[in-house]
């Protein structure tokens, strides 16, 4: 058979791929705290960015690429929050992790961005952001004129009416 077959190709939703970000930015921070490298975290986030936009159904490119600068800091939130509270000052120790981790991570979280955007552009991103100005306009119609003046309601329109036979007022 020399025909084209259907691939089976793994696709992932929008929620997968970012969530795969999420779990190597995690996996990262682990691997950094137990191997005493500093240098795993970095790559494996711009690896997991680069899988997930490689992996993605093409129509929900435009949901992911806003992703990762969130998908980074909540990873990060939630390494330093725990091990913020291992410390004697929570606060003080997660906002010293916080600025810590984020200062170190910014090149490598600017470079999946980038990544994450060169690749969805030229997969079919300028696609989704062109459906979604069309989308736009028509939801933006202009507001319909009314054809007739107004007509106020009849008088009485508030008044109780009486259903039924009427009463004998003797």
């Amino acid at each position: 058979m020399s025909g084209k077959g259907k691939r089976t190709a793994v696709k992932l939703t929008a929620r997968g791929a970012i969530a795969l970000a999420f779990a190597a930015a995690v996996l990262g921070y682990v691997l950094t705290s137990t191997l005493g490298v500093s240098f795993v975290l970095g790559p494996l986030f711009v690896a997991a960015c680069l899988a997930g936009v490689l992996l993605v159904n093409p129509r929900e490119l435009l949901s992911l690429v806003v992703t990762p600068p969130l998908t980074f800091f909540c990873a990060t939130i939630a390494v330093e929050a725990v091990r913020a509270f291992a410390s004697v000052s929570v606060t003080q120790s997660l906002t010293l992790g916080l600025y810590t981790s984020m200062s170190s991570g910014a090149p490598w979280l600017f470079a999946g961005s980038a990544l994450v955007l060169a690749v969805a552009w030229r997969r079919g991103l300028r696609e989704n952001v062109r459906d979604l100005r069309e989308d736009l306009r028509a939801g933006a119609e202009a507001p319909r004129r009314r054809e007739q003046a107004f007509v106020p309601e009849p008088e009485g329109y508030f008044e109780p009416r009486v259903y039924g036979t009427a009463r004998d007022d003797d």
